[in-house]
């Protein structure tokens, strides 16, 4: 039988209450969200905390969704949930929604988070591939107030952050810029299941119709959630189309570094790395073709 081992256990109040608390029990205290990852860790010991600081109840101050003009701000505590039904979101940034649809099953997406699925730094992690190819900021806050980071700073190695012991993750900032769509795709072995390999791709166009910019992020074929700025210097200025598509499939090809594991070999992630690349990309362009009929 699969036991934690013991621990001492809080609910938090507010952001500042969560704060002070884990400042005042140290290192050895974590955050529990959904728990949909944590606490299979500690079952297995894989993790053990001596302290559980439990952030449910600030849903209400941090479970938000708000568009502006200019920015996409997303409270951390907002569930997949939120994230796959708001239709506003999905408006933005479509790829939001195609990533909800794939992630692990109504339970999780129910309780689990955004902020505890980036925290989680997992590399095969699907909203971690989607805030890196919307180029999203994210807001640390802790006891001497807010600092805000890029999707590039904020994972320092698989399953871990720059977010300190005494500070959380308490919002997500993803720029909204005109002539815009994204798009995601995931192979995975069994419905909801942790990719083989995804990719998720943002595409911008200039009002002559070129290629403004493009990101492509992707997920388990590296350390971490993995961004590939080659491909962005690669398609600017270019037009739109199969041609461009092959170019960024190939600098995805080439850039990720994919290791043979159960889920598959590396060779086999690194074409799918492409593939991916490939169809999320086509898949952007065809949503600004038809938002602007």
């Amino acid at each position: 039988m699969q036991v934690p081992a013991p621990i001492e256990y809080e609910r938090a109040t507010s952001v500042e209450h969560a704060i002070g608390l884990l400042d005042r029990l140290g290192e050895e205290a974590r955050l529990i969200a959904g728990g949909h990852s944590l606490l299979p860790m500690m079952k297995l010991r894989l993790a053990n905390p001596e302290y559980l600081v439990d952030i449910n109840d600030l849903h209400t101050e941090l479970g938000y969704i708000k568009i502006t003009p200019t920015e996409v701000r997303i409270g951390a505590m907002t569930r997949h949930r939120e994230l796959l039904e708001s239709d506003d979101l999905a408006q933005v940034c479509p790829i939001f929604r195609d990533a909800e649809r794939v992630i692990a099953d109504p339970p999780v997406r129910n309780r689990g988070t955004l902020g505890g699925a980036l925290c989680q730094a997992d590399p095969s992690e699907d909203l971690s591939s989607v805030c890196t190819t919307l180029d999203a900021s994210c807001v640390i806050t802790g006891q001497r107030g807010e600092r805000v980071v890029s999707m590039d700073e904020f994972h320092l190695g698989p399953y871990e952050t720059v977010v300190d012991h005494a500070e959380m993750l308490t919002e997500v900032r993803i720029p909204i810029r005109p002539r815009g769509s994204s798009a995601y795709a995931k192979v995975d072995r069994r419905a909801g299941d942790w990719a083989v390999t995804a990719a998720g791709a943002a595409l911008w166009l200039n009002e002559d119709g070129t290629i403004a910019d493009a990101r492509v992020g992707l997920a388990a074929v590296g350390p971490n959630t993995t961004g590939i700025p080659e491909v962005s210097a690669t398609l600017h200025g270019q037009a739109p189309g199969e041609q461009a598509w092959e170019a960024a499939a190939h600098i995805a090809e080439e850039r990720c570094r994919p290791v043979t594991d159960s889920r598959g070999s590396a060779d086999y992630k690194r074409h799918l790395a492409g593939e991916l690349t490939r169809r999320t990309l086509r898949v952007a362009w065809q949503r600004i073709a038809e938002a602007n009929r």
